[in-house]
């Protein structure tokens, strides 16, 4: 059986989890989280990084800092995972969705403007697949309508606009440590800070609404409630997890992108003969070869697909059902304009196997299977 995802996984993980707990500190902040947090910080070149339990968490935690609150409206795609808007809804904000570019299935720059009314506060891009929007159009946009904008980076952690890091462009950046990552703690994320004035209040806000942090750090001879916060900081052994990865971060993007690519190669003469579209990456963007997709002629062709890869012991998933024709969504949402790719590409989308260490030859099984399908 060839797997959709097997989590990343060094050698290292359980040596590092054994020191966390040799050093009898297990919960948040210890000795790994800090490690996991410079290393972002340096890597990324981004004022702040602080590890979250999730990339949700680290979601919530800027809608909080942003003071978002009943009334207000977010704008983001329709195409992304429940995440993204429940952030925004819990603090009663209005989320309303715009059509995305078929191209990359991101948030389709050019009809932001046309959905921004008094109540709009933030723009939220999502950078599918670890290929960014267009940021600086969304930037401009964001500056002259004086909004903030917070990139859910989930899935793009070492991907690029116009060599800047993804998640490092908006006021804040949300990175995903989830399984399904490509460098994971298990569940975790991480919120990246631009302006050194929200740092404070960040780490308050993850540590319960205390000043906490600010204790421990000896700039205090006591600590306590101060402000509206939860318990957004991760296990130290989590982070011991990742820091493994974090480590020959490099490596594993190679992998991934070289996979990603074979993926491309071999899959570019059924483009050819007009039975699949290939990911778009534009010249801008360096991706992070975080997922492969192929999408099918329709959902039908899609499902059949699925079936025939699932006989041949292959497990390939659909991705997210567009939040605006959820009920949730139909809640809490609007469309803005009309629907005329989110659905329609939605619904041919397919993601193939992929993880760091999947091997040429399961892509190769993979690629010839699908081609036996459409012969």
């Amino acid at each position: 059986m060839i797997n959709f995802n097997i989590p990343p996984y060094t050698g290292k993980e359980t040596e590092y989890i054994k020191k966390a707990i040799e050093n009898h500190k297990i919960c948040g902040d210890g000795i790994f989280t800090k490690k996991c947090s410079e290393w972002l910080e340096r890597k990324f070149h981004i004022t702040k990084a602080l590890l979250t339990t999730s990339c949700t968490h680290a979601t919530e935690m800027a809608a909080i800092l942003l003071n978002i609150k009943e009334g207000d409206e977010v704008i983001m795609p329709s195409y992304t995972f429940v995440s993204t808007a429940d952030a925004f809804v819990t603090r009663g904000a209005k989320v309303v969705f715009v059509d995305i570019r078929p191209d990359t299935m991101n948030l389709d720059e050019t009809l932001i403007e046309e959905a921004i009314t008094e109540r709009t506060k933030v723009i939220v891009p999502v950078h599918y697949a670890g290929v960014s929007c267009e940021m600086d159009t969304i930037m401009q946009i964001a500056e002259k309508y004086n909004l903030a904008v917070v990139e859910d980076a989930a899935q793009a952690m070492m991907s690029t606009y116009k060599e800047r890091a993804l998640g490092t462009i908006g006021n804040f950046g949300c990175i995903s440590f989830h399984e399904t990552k490509n460098y994971s703690m298990g569940e975790g994320g991480a919120i990246f800070i631009r302006d050194a004035n929200d740092i404070e209040r960040a780490e308050i806000i993850r540590e319960k609404g205390t000043n906490r942090s600010k204790f421990f750090r000896g700039q205090i001879d006591k600590y306590t409630w101060v402000n509206v916060g939860s318990s957004y900081l991760p296990s130290d052994m989590n982070a011991a997890y990742l820091y493994a990865q974090l480590e020959i971060a490099e490596e594993i993007n190679q992998n991934r992108l070289n996979s990603w690519h074979l993926y491309y190669k071999l899959l570019t003469p059924l483009e050819k003969e007009g039975k699949i579209t290939l990911p778009v990456i534009p010249d801008e963007c360096k991706q992070n070869g975080h997922m492969f997709y192929i999408k099918t002629t329709n959902l039908e062709e899609r499902m059949k697909l699925i079936e025939y890869l699932k006989k041949n012991e292959i497990s390939a998933v659909f991705h997210y059902v567009p939040l605006h024709s959820s009920p949730a969504g139909k809640k809490y949402g609007r469309f803005y304009g009309e629907d005329i790719y989110t659905t329609k590409e939605s619904e041919r989308l397919l993601r193939l196997p992929m993880y760091y260490g999947i091997t040429s030859e399961e892509i190769y099984r993979v690629t010839d299977c699908i081609m036996k399908f459409y012969k």
